[in-house]
């Protein structure tokens, strides 16, 4: 009888101590679902969110981690542009004679661009004649042209993409080259980035701080045209705009965007992921991690 007394205390102990502790903030709960999320993805993963209709309400998993910038870097460079339009350096309504040849940051030698890597790329039936700044830029961010990109960067200058991105308070971004600079990837001379980075460089454009109002709103209306959408769109409602950059090579998929909620809110979302061994796989995980956060900002 004492045994059995014993254990009903026992159970009844155990049970206050659970009943006693504090039920978990949404906030607690979100971060604990996606880290399971996370967890299931074999592979590294980032995470950074801000919600603009809340600053304080934000989420980092692994922000100062550094990635392969890939596609995302073109974000950079299309900011580059506007601001040295503003500056009077350009005009994006000029034309350019679009050549394939670029050379290697590591010694100049020349190199070109692969339409086999650029598959949904009209710009490359415009070789050898004159083509508009702002079409190249178009299509360097909504179906992720490197052609346009090379030239493009060519242009504005890496080094002057990068410093824009530390003005902005980017500070770990590096914007070296174009795409496909063999020699320079050999070296390890790549683009990076982290998402907390690319997070304070889409606030830029969401808050105007990018550039002016009308550039910045520009700027908006090209990444909603974005092509490639099957990350942090695709498990949203359709009538969820995602203004948003993607990027891609080997093993790796990001997507870096801002989403405008039906009801007017609006937030900064970034997933990086590298190492992925199943691709296809990992990017429905990714859009799983996108939803999970729709869900949590919707309940708000």
């Amino acid at each position: 009888m004492i045994n059995q007394t014993k254990l009903i205390l026992t159970v009844i102990f155990c049970y206050c101590i659970t009943a006693c502790q504090p039920k978990p903030t949404p906030k607690e709960a979100l971060e604990t679902k996606i880290r399971t999320q996370i967890d299931s993805i074999e592979g590294d993963v980032a995470v950074a969110l801000l919600n603009l209709a809340e600053p304080s309400d934000t989420l980092f998993i692994n922000e100062s981690e550094e990635f392969h910038a890939a596609s995302t870097m073109k974000v950079p460079v299309m900011i580059e542009l506007f601001k040295q339009q503003a500056s009077g350096k350009i005009n994006l309504n000029d034309s350019i004679l679009l050549i394939n040849e670029f050379k290697s940051i590591v010694d100049s030698s020349p190199y070109s661009m692969d339409i086999g890597d650029d598959s949904n790329d009209v710009i490359y039936s415009k070789i050898n004649t004159n083509v508009a700044l702002k079409d190249l830029m178009y299509s360097m961010i909504t179906v992720s042209s490197n052609l346009a990109t090379n030239v493009l960067i060519e242009l504005v200058d890496a080094k002057k993409v990068t410093a824009t991105m530390r003005d902005l308070g980017a500070d770990k971004i590096e914007v070296l080259r174009g795409v496909e600079d063999q020699k320079a990837y050999d070296l390890g001379l790549s683009n990076s980035t982290t998402a907390k980075d690319l997070l304070i460089i889409m606030q830029a454009i969401a808050t105007n701080k990018a550039g002016t109002e009308t550039d910045c709103e520009a700027m908006i209306n090209i990444l909603k045209d974005q092509q490639f959408n099957e990350i942090i769109p695709h498990e949203l409602p359709d009538n969820v705009e995602v203004a948003h950059k993607t990027g891609s090579i080997t093993g790796v998929h990001h997507d870096a965007g801002i989403v405008y909620l039906p009801d007017g809110r609006s937030y900064v979302l970034v997933l990086l992921s590298k190492n992925l061994k199943d691709f296809d796989k990992g990017t429905e995980q990714l859009a799983g991690i996108s939803k999970t956060i729709y869900d949590y900002l919707m309940e708000q």
